[in-house]
């Protein structure tokens, strides 16, 4: 399949840079010595909030560190895509057989997997031996997260074309690409887990599609949302995915009627 091929060659193509995916693991372990280390004095001093315990929030901050390179703060328009509309050359992927909006999704795919794999391997082996990081409660719990995992590269992937795709729409790329990843980490519960907001916003935060980024399969990493609620998770990343998807599709029609390439 056409598609697969992409991706595989995306991933291939990225997966080389192991200089700068170990240089990207001395960042995320330096960044989480210094969360947790703020975390905690706050744990210790302000009172333990009940929605997250100090040990699965230690867990929490490691896994946010070893899936930095997927999770949304790092969600930025697709620099290629970016140049394709900016020069024209898009027209050239518009003559291909293939339908551009599932190439994009599947080069988003690729562009967030790749440094992940490279990373998250020496995060948990270091999390677990030095800094407190536990495993999972049990192997369903861990069968559970790798598939909420799978579900979440699905959602980011969508949210990222569809970034992709309002560059048809604006002159400059650059105001979405630098406040989307702000505002979605913020709401996902990367910069700070969603047990840790008040009450009465969470349940708002929760039904939000970012949640289904980092907020849901951490949960089921940790244990704190139990096996019968997986079939949830997973719905809910799904029809997440599926909305993006149609709107991006929707939008990149709408938006190549309009377009216009000129030169030769």
């Amino acid at each position: 399949m056409a598609y697969l091929a992409l991706f595989s060659a995306r991933l291939r193509t990225l997966l080389r840079y192991r200089a700068a995916a170990w240089a990207g693991v001395g960042t995320q372990l330096f960044f989480g010595i210094v969360l947790i280390a703020t975390r905690k004095a706050f744990y210790e001093h302000g009172g333990a909030p009940a929605g997250l315990p100090y040990d699965k929030m230690v867990t929490y901050s490691w896994l946010v560190q070893a899936f930095f390179a997927m999770t949304p703060f790092t969600a930025n328009v697709d620099p290629e895509v970016r140049k394709q509309l900016n020069d024209g050359s898009v027209a050239y992927e518009l003559c291909r057989p293939l339908d551009l909006h599932t190439v994009w999704l599947v080069r988003n795919a690729a562009n967030r997997l790749a440094p992940t794999l490279l990373r998250f391997g020496p995060i948990f082996v270091l999390g677990m031996l030095f800094f407190e990081m536990a495993p999972p409660p049990s192997a369903l719990a861990l069968g559970a997260f790798v598939l909420g995992m799978a579900g979440a590269l699905a959602l980011i992937a969508s949210w990222c074309a569809l970034i992709s795709t309002s560059l048809l729409w604006t002159i400059s790329g650059d105001g979405l690409s630098r406040t989307s990843p702000f505002l979605v980490s913020l709401l996902s519960g990367q910069l700070v887990p969603l047990a840790l907001y008040p009450d009465w916003l969470q349940p708002t935060l929760r039904f939000l599609p970012f949640a289904g980024m980092v907020e849901g399969p951490f949960s089921l990493y940790l244990g704190t949302v139990p096996l019968s609620g997986v079939a949830g998770v997973l719905a809910h990343q799904l029809l997440w995915t599926l909305f993006f998807v149609l709107i991006g599709r929707g939008l990149l029609a709408c938006g190549l009627r309009r377009l216009v390439v000129q030169g030769g």
